[in-house]
């Protein structure tokens, strides 16, 4: 391949609406785009000055040996060009759809006596199709209404007038159960058939309200006429009718032919999902999921969804709801942002089912790969806290004491989100003397920190204190006599109301209850308080213990410790035989503590 020169490429593309193509220096179509004007388009990449090109589309740059492009009359036709190209080559830089599999249709048969059933497969012989189905089962569902609803038949004879005047075929067992009318045999008119086809059509289009209205007529002079057979079987229609009509109306059945989209993002994936709207009713719905290339905006993800949505499905809705304004080359489509209303209900309703896909393919995405999970919270710490880096390795203090008596400090660290046991620390405070929480915290990070300079370990991306503003000012002091304030990010957590408080921000931060980021601080703050607790109770219950046995006579501090880092604790002591404890004790001794405990 030649030498790639853009400007000279550049001469030749015009200034009209089109697709253009990027290859690589191996031949390889890497990227597609549309444009209202291909050449201003295209020169943007190529512009040094634009501050808007990120950081993987200078790596798509950077590989473009070749630009190549296909001129069309109109920005629709880019548009749809574009959705083609992009399916049917699936370049490297371009956003990935997935689930491009083939989806069910109703099909209703162009014949005599048509038949319904199911099929994946479209052929141009006049019959009439309707969906695709994105759910198999509410596909299902709604076949199985409609065979309990109408008696159709099921069978692939060839009902020519000819052949049933001529008396050629016989009822089957369908019709001995009820299934089927008999066409076959002329026991059904083409008249009747025709009408529950008409009836079946205005159903799948969703115009259930419409047929419910007609069997409710039917129904009432039925009754009028005393013809109480045909008023059961026109009741039990309605009833139907009514709930299956129930199950999907979910707004005012004034809104028809209207199409829904909602998106929902984080950093490698997005999804779209959309609701097809007829008469009030849901005919149709579907969740796509594309794979993130170049870091493309909401809105460019959800123009390229919409596009995709509407040719797979074969939707000319005129009326679009969106979560916000999408710029659309098609002047007849009406784009709407409702604010209030039903139509805000619809887009609410398509946004519950967004979120909750993504958030069920994420969790299969994680339990495949847990390092998924771990990179994902990392971001998402990274981004709430306003870390510089990710916090792959945490710590978090704490501090105890009873009435001002046996303070200690207990540090746990997290590695990767995980609690990582084998690094966690307690503190006998040396320095301080009395109730001060203050003090405590400074003494406990300075020995902390010393300690991992001295032994050239790595600092904590992230170091939290559990406290308020006096806790985090009194850590602050220790990291800058170490002289690593800089180093390394630390904010202050105070139980009350989850505030958190940063270095020289009278103000507190507040994260959403619910947020991931907030349940791991508080986990490592709870573990913090654990920790920090049983070790605290050990210490004290041993000074307690010590100082009951020191009040047996003839046994001192020294003689107490050894007791009980022998028997464990007073119990066991109390119920120990002579022999047992001349282990440890004189004769004199362990007379004198048996005595004692008697008493």
């Amino acid at each position: 391949m030649k030498k790639f020169d853009y400007r000279s490429d550049l001469k030749n593309i015009p200034q009209k609406p089109g697709v253009y193509q990027f290859w690589s220096e191996s031949e390889e179509l890497i990227y597609i785009g549309k444009a209202k004007n291909l050449k201003n388009r295209v020169s943007s990449y190529f512009n040094k000055d634009n501050y808007r090109i990120n950081a993987k589309t200078r790596v798509l740059v950077s590989k473009v040996k070749k630009v190549t492009f296909t001129i069309v009359d109109t920005e629709i036709d880019a548009w749809l060009l574009e959705n083609s190209l992009i399916k049917k080559h699936q370049p490297r830089y371009n956003i990935l759809l997935k689930d491009d599999k083939t989806y069910p249709w109703i099909i209703i048969k162009n014949e005599k006596f048509p038949r319904i059933f199911w099929t994946r497969k479209i052929i141009k012989d006049g019959s009439t199709y309707f969906g695709p189905y994105a759910s198999v089962g509410m596909m299902h569902t709604i076949l199985g209404m409609i065979k309990e609803i109408y008696p159709l038949r099921t069978c692939s004879l060839p009902l020519s007038l000819e052949n049933i005047n001529a008396g050629k075929f016989r009822v089957c067992l369908e019709y001995q159960i009820g299934n089927c009318k008999g066409p076959c045999q002329a026991f059904q008119k083409e008249e009747d058939y025709d009408q529950s086809i008409s009836e079946i059509k205005d159903i799948l289009n969703g115009k259930t309200g419409a047929v419910i209205k007609r069997l409710r007529n039917q129904l009432d002079a039925s009754v009028a006429e005393l013809n109480f057979e045909l008023s059961h079987r026109l009741k039990s229609k309605y009833d139907l009718l009514a709930l299956y009509q129930s199950k999907s109306t979910i707004v005012n059945s004034s809104i028809t032919d209207v199409d829904v989209f909602s998106i929902a993002t984080d950093e490698k994936h997005a999804f779209v999902n959309f609701l097809k709207v007829m008469n009030g009713t849901v005919i149709q719905t579907q969740t796509l999921e594309m794979k993130k290339r170049l870091d493309e905006t909401d809105e460019e993800l959800l123009s390229i969804a919409i596009t995709e949505f509407r040719t797979r499905f074969d939707s000319h809705s005129k009326e679009i709801i969106v979560p916000f304004d999408v710029d659309l080359p098609d002047s007849g489509i009406k784009f709407i942002v409702p604010k209030l209303g039903e139509k805000k209900k619809l887009l609410e309703l398509s946004q519950k089912n967004v979120i909750f896909f993504k958030r069920e393919k994420l969790d299969q995405y994680e339990k495949l790969n847990p390092e998924l999970r771990t990179d994902r919270l990392l971001e998402q710490m990274k981004k709430d806290l306003r870390l510089n880096q990710l916090p792959r390795h945490i710590e978090c203090f704490d501090n105890s004491n009873f009435q001002g008596k046996f303070p200690v400090s207990a540090i746990v660290v997290f590695k990767d989100t995980k609690p990582s046991k084998k690094d966690y620390r307690h503190f006998n405070v040396k320095t301080v003397e009395g109730p001060d929480d203050f003090a405590t915290m400074e003494e406990a990070v300075f020995r902390r920190y010393r300690r991992m300079l001295d032994e050239k370990e790595t600092l904590p991306q992230l170091i939290i204190i559990d406290g308020g503003k006096g806790q985090l000012s009194s850590a602050i002091k220790s990291l800058k006599k170490l002289g690593i304030e800089k180093d390394v990010t630390i904010i202050g957590i105070a139980k009350r109301l989850e505030e958190l408080y940063y270095p020289g921000d009278q103000y507190p931060m507040y994260l959403d209850k619910k947020s991931e980021t907030l349940k791991i601080i508080q986990q490592l703050r709870d573990e913090a308080h654990r920790f920090g607790i049983t070790f605290h109770r050990k210490i004290r219950n041993k000074a307690t213990l010590e100082s009951e046995l020191e009040r047996v006579p003839g046994i001192g501090r020294t003689t107490a410790e050894k007791l009980l880092r022998h028997f464990k604790s007073v119990k066991k002591i109390r119920e120990s035989k002579e022999v047992e404890l001349l282990a440890v004790l004189n004769k004199s001794q362990a007379v004198s503590l048996l005595n004692y405990f008697k008493q």
